[in-house]
């Protein structure tokens, strides 16, 4: 960390201890570098020299709860890390406390806006900021995207491998179910690429007030948005593209029943997996059967498109 603080922000995140592996997996997807504050080992009973040698207020502090920080450049925009790890706590029904130092609450969500900037993922789309002016060059598709408070910007690596395979797998008229859709960005990018139909899903309902808002922004009215825990309260099946950029342990605990929403040919692309954990979506994935068919990988994270044996 650079002595300029103001230029950093601090997410730390209070929760249960018996959480605190599974709250570590979600913050380690925003960044590696975790600071875990966990006085549950610490002996109550500690006396003699070793006691006098450890500060009282860890002696004292409560044994039931953990803290787990990550440290994020302002310029990487830190708002939607806090939205991210929000709403995969909600996913997961964990409850813990997620707190922000270094910027104050009231700026939080325009504070970043400065450094969001148009970005190309794949070959064709261009995620557009709707505050910033673009001029796409020839076969460029832009998506306007204005995410307030729902995690879906196109600058997390997860979000744009994902983008690229639906770059890849989205067939003109083909139907698409988009799990845990934030801001609706990846279900915008099918229908731009030709998708006749979108359904679109998340547990938080700011989420999906912020996706019918950016349906609406880029005029793709087959994009249809509803809150839905996981896949319980989705539309429909025979989706030729399901896709589903959240967290390993959610994709493991969707691989059972995902395959009952999809067409025969159909694919799965899947995301928001670091890399030490792939194997064990995999392994999921094949347990309940699927296979991989095309896969993905940009700084330390995973991205996997899977089909039905």
């Amino acid at each position: 960390m650079t002595d300029n603080q103001s230029s950093w922000i601090q997410i730390r995140v209070k929760c249960s201890v018996t959480d605190l592996d599974t709250v570590s997996g979600i913050m380690s997807m925003v960044d590696n570098g975790l600071m875990i504050e966990d006085y549950s080992d610490v002996d109550q009973e500690l006396d003699g020299v070793y006691g006098d040698l450890i500060d009282e207020s860890i002696i004292e502090a409560d044994r039931t709860v953990a803290y787990v920080s990550v440290f994020i450049p302002e310029i990487k925009s830190p708002a939607e890390s806090v939205v991210f790890i929000r709403s995969r706590l909600k996913e997961l029904a964990i409850d813990a406390e997620v707190t922000q130092i270094g910027v104050s609450e009231e700026d939080w969500a325009d504070s970043w806006k400065k450094y969001y900037k148009p970005i190309k993922t794949g070959k064709q789309l261009v995620i557009v900021p709707v505050w910033e002016e673009y001029t796409p060059a020839e076969g460029e598709i832009t998506v306007l995207m204005d995410p307030g408070m729902a995690f879906g910007t196109g600058t997390h690596e997860t979000t744009r491998l994902c983008a690229a395979m639906l770059e890849k797998y989205t067939k003109p008229g083909c139907k698409v179910l988009d799990v845990g859709c934030g801001s609706g960005i990846l279900a915008i990018c099918a229908s731009k690429l030709g998708a006749a139909e979108c359904f679109a899903c998340d547990i938080d309902p700011q989420a999906v007030k912020v996706a019918v808002e950016n349906t609406e922004l880029n005029h793709t009215a087959n994009v249809k948005c509803a809150v839905s825990d996981l896949l319980k309260q989705v539309e429909g099946s025979g989706y030729d593209v399901v896709v589903a950029n959240i967290v390993a342990d959610i994709i493991i605990r969707l691989s059972p029943d995902v395959g009952a929403y999809m067409a025969k040919d159909g694919v799965c692309i899947v995301s928001g997996i670091i890399e030490e954990r792939a194997e064990e979506v995999v392994e999921a994935l094949h347990a309940n059967g699927f296979e991989i068919c095309d896969e993905s990988r940009e700084n330390g994270w995973y991205c996997a498109c899977v089909k039905q044996k």
